[in-house]
């Protein structure tokens, strides 16, 4: 009997009024009942996300508001451009506390916290969530972040990759220095952790400087499953070679299998790591409704909710280039840009697989604005699940990160639709096998946070 590889679900969301979908907060299914800021509202989120299987809720952030477009954040403010946008490891313990099986990945910036406060926020909300929680690792890309912490320039990226690599090695170090054994709590003698079995990590290195003992005894995963999206050749090392799952966004199976493959040989042949032991998560957008007709009339509805202006602000912004200076009917050029690289190329090859299909700005900030060049699968049920195997089965997918549109309406439709379908070709579980986000994401190929630390 033959098998099919199961998927693996994650929400793509922002603890802010509008996610990754520019003008959905003025869409009428958008948040009705609910504020963004509410305990409600993340509560309702994750009971959807854990009723659809979903392995975890991935949130992304931004530190300050886009400020590249025109030389200011005027439009980034009035248009909701992801702003205003509140700390996301905020609602780690209130989804947490709704939920028992589902992730929380938080996405924190390694530029301007230093590893050793990194380590003992994360240790604590992996215990709060009773080992639950994944680290989004990145290093800060845009003007407006680097301003916002008082900085005049922003460091070259590939200086940004050195210092996040000895980050991560300092991070290693504290998160392993406590042995097994060393908490005794015996109550007889007093004694409640062995000072013999809890190293301090005395680091000096090029970037940081630590002498001390990890603050936190050991989590239920040791350590956060650790999220990266590399796309450069440098991002892809660094994906390669410290990622539990990694996360891209190519708009075709084309752009998709050549990044799998790339990448996966650079696990295995440069980094010598188990193959299997890295997941692929490819960024899609579903509108889903019973007739192909309806879903693309829900489709339509959401376009006409972005603002020019404010597409541009967000395109800007990610990309470190001002867009507001170009001619709208000007076609975008491949190039590389002070911003994310990958999303950039997910925009040059959005109408073609070769890209030789020319992208004007105005139609690239609306693409981008959308969805930010992913596939957008619009369509019945069984027409999203249809494309999704495709990309699984062609495309080297593990599994999706499902791009909010209007909240939580997107997600419970999803749930409530998309999921049996899935579940009925036997796509996706039925239950959770795990007790730990890293179990439940890994499942047997499953490579203890050891084998990481090696490997790194």
């Amino acid at each position: 009997m033959s098998t099919v590889k199961q998927l693996h679900l994650l929400g793509f969301v922002q603890h802010g009024v509008n996610s990754h979908a520019t003008g959905m907060w003025r869409h009428q299914r958008d948040k009705v009942g609910y504020h963004f800021s509410s305990v409600e509202y993340w509560q309702h989120m994750g009971r959807t996300m854990e009723r659809g299987m979903f392995d975890g809720v991935f949130i992304a952030d931004e530190l300050a508001p886009y400020s590249t477009h025109d030389g200011n954040s005027d439009d980034t403010v009035k248009y909701a451009v992801q702003c205003p946008t509140h700390e996301p490891s905020t609602i780690v313990p209130i989804i947490a506390a709704a939920t028992r099986h589902l992730g929380i990945g938080v996405t924190l910036s390694t530029m301007f916290v230093h590893p050793y406060s990194m380590c003992r926020l994360l240790s604590s909300l992996d215990h709060i969530s009773k080992g639950r929680v994944a680290w989004n690792v990145v290093s800060s890309y845009s003007k407006s972040e680097w301003e916002a912490y008082g900085f005049e320039d922003i460091t070259p990226r590939e200086e940004r990759y050195d210092r996040m690599e000895e980050y991560l090695e300092l991070c290693y170090k504290l998160w392993d220095s406590w042995e097994p054994g060393a908490v005794v709590a015996d109550k007889a003698s007093g004694v409640y952790a062995d000072p013999a079995k809890v190293k301090v990590v005395d680091h000096q290195g090029k970037y940081f400087k630590s002498k001390g003992r990890h603050f936190c005894e050991p989590s239920p995963q040791g350590r956060p499953v650790i999220w990266q999206a590399g796309s450069s050749g440098r991002g892809r090392d660094f994906a390669a070679k410290h990622a539990e799952a990694i996360f891209a966004v190519h708009p075709n199976v084309e752009r998709m299998n050549e990044y799998v493959t790339d990448v996966n040989s650079r696990i295995t042949k440069k980094f010598n790591r188990k193959a299997g032991s890295v997941k692929f998560i490819y960024g899609i957008q579903t509108v889903v409704a019973e007739t192909k007709a309806e879903a693309q009339a829900k489709y339509d509805r959401m376009l006409s909710c972005i603002p020019l202006e404010g597409a541009l602000a967000w395109i800007s912004g990610h990309f470190g280039l001002d867009f507001s200076k170009m001619d709208l009917n000007s076609h975008v050029q491949n190039l590389e840009v002070p911003g994310i690289q990958g999303l950039f190329e997910s925009i040059i090859y959005a109408k073609d697989p070769q890209g030789r299909i020319p992208v004007t700005v105005k139609e690239a900030a609306l693409i981008y604005a959308q969805g930010m060049g992913m596939p957008v699968l619009v369509g019945t049920p069984v027409d999203i699940v249809d494309r999704m195997e495709v990309f699984a089965d062609k495309g080297g997918a593990d599994g999706f990160m499902l791009a909010a549109t209007y909240t939580p309406g997107c997600f419970e439709e999803f749930a409530d639709m998309v999921t049996p379908e899935l579940q009925r070709r036997g796509r996706l579980r039925t239950s959770y096998s795990g007790s730990t986000l890293r179990e439940n994401l890994l499942g047997a190929d499953y490579e203890t946070y050891e084998a990481v630390s090696n490997s790194a």
